[in-house]
């Protein structure tokens, strides 16, 4: 049983799963391979010089695997809730999340199929997107959406931040206060 389960790999999928997985929440990132990103080459990202998608995907995955996250490489075909938790159904397996973070960027036709609220995009070729309140839950109670998914813009910087956002807001609720995570640099003297 996973606390989170996150559908999507991408910059706002592999950032949720960063933060969830840092604090210490049993961590389950599922990626189909399909991320928009993967076709770009990034040369406006904040602190990078420049990277290609492929790499940021990488990057991403690698540091949530680091944090303590498992990366699972799946279609997720259907979620439904069982009980106090959600199964999250993929073309081979099944698996079992109390909260749910769809970070699938320009495809909303899993959240669609679940039923969750869907409202106009507002992005160029962004016809629809999943509609969220201010902290990223959509009408699906446990079921949260990030990134290009959720109406922010499809920048990767922008993705990357709604996908941390989503994830202190989940940590926050569960804890029930402001959720933090800062570390502290300590120069050698």
């Amino acid at each position: 049983m996973y606390d989170i389960a996150v559908i999507g790999a991408g910059p706002a999928g592999a950032s949720a799963a960063i933060f969830l997985a840092k604090a210490g929440k049993k961590t389950l990132m599922i990626e189909n391979g399909l991320s928009v990103t993967r076709r770009a080459l990034i040369k406006n990202h904040y602190g990078v010089a420049e990277i290609t998608g492929p790499e940021m995907i990488q990057v991403g995955k690698s540091q949530a695997e680091t944090m303590g996250a498992d990366v699972a490489a799946a279609q997720v075909v259907n979620i439904v809730r069982n009980g106090d938790h959600f199964e999250v159904q993929t073309e081979e397996k099944v698996y079992s999340a109390v909260q749910v973070i769809l970070a699938t960027g320009l495809y909303t036709d899993l959240a669609e199929h679940i039923g969750v609220q869907t409202k106009p995009g507002t992005e160029p070729r962004v016809k629809t997107v999943v509609d969220v309140d201010s902290q990223g839950k959509t009408s699906i109670e446990g079921i949260w959406a990030a990134g290009t998914v959720a109406g922010v813009s499809m920048h990767t910087i922008v993705t990357a931040g709604d996908g941390a956002k989503v994830a202190i807001n989940l940590l926050s609720e569960l804890k029930g206060e402001r959720y933090v995570d800062h570390d502290v640099y300590k120069p050698e003297k």
